[in-house]
């Protein structure tokens, strides 16, 4: 399928890229099965993943549920995205660096789990929005993470979520996304 720059999901370009390059020019995709292939079908590229650092984990499982660590905005291992809303950064750039955060997200969920197909559903996200004192807009940020995560699980991507306006984030980034998924047996 062929998308326009209009076309194309928050936070990336038209074929999915960084770079501009389309998904079948940057060779195989490192994962396969039915999500992937949805990925591929909206355009969406994993840039990921970026793990933690030492003693952190990218991602826990326990009892069924899978829980990310905070994902930055970060396209091969670059910050995407930094400063404040209500400053530095504009709504329509949060929400981009938010969809950023959350493909983030699934690639350390695939590197764990060997295949995002293993996510049943998509049970919650938590999202922190760098922000001013007076920005009051975190859930329309935040909304860039919710709504790719619909677009990739359809249904089982509805969640609940918070949107958390906070000081400052790690390395200076804008937007900060935690998604915590229920897995198939």
């Amino acid at each position: 399928m062929s998308r326009s720059v209009e076309d194309a999901p928050a936070g990336m370009p038209a074929g999915g890229r960084s770079d501009g390059r389309s998904t079948a020019e940057s060779g195989p995709v490192a994962g396969t099965g039915r999500v992937r292939e949805r990925l591929a079908e909206l355009g969406l590229v994993l840039h990921g993943p970026h793990p933690p650092h030492d003693p952190l984990d990218a991602v826990v499982v326990h009892g069924g549920v899978a829980r990310t660590s905070g994902q930055l905005p970060r396209i091969d291992g670059r910050l995407t995205c930094s400063g404040r809303l209500g400053s530095t950064v504009s709504v329509e750039e949060g929400t981009e660096a938010a969809t950023v955060c959350a493909l983030n997200a699934l690639a350390v969920l695939e590197a764990e789990l060997g295949s995002l197909d293993r996510v049943e559903r998509v049970l919650t996200v938590t999202g922190y929005v760098a922000s001013d004192p007076d920005f009051h807009r975190q859930p329309e940020v935040v909304d860039g993470a919710s709504s790719v995560l619909y677009q990739v699980f359809g249904e089982s991507g509805r969640h609940t979520r918070s949107a958390v306006g906070v000081a400052a984030l790690p390395r200076g980034g804008a937007v900060e996304i935690e998604v915590t998924v229920a897995l198939r047996d």
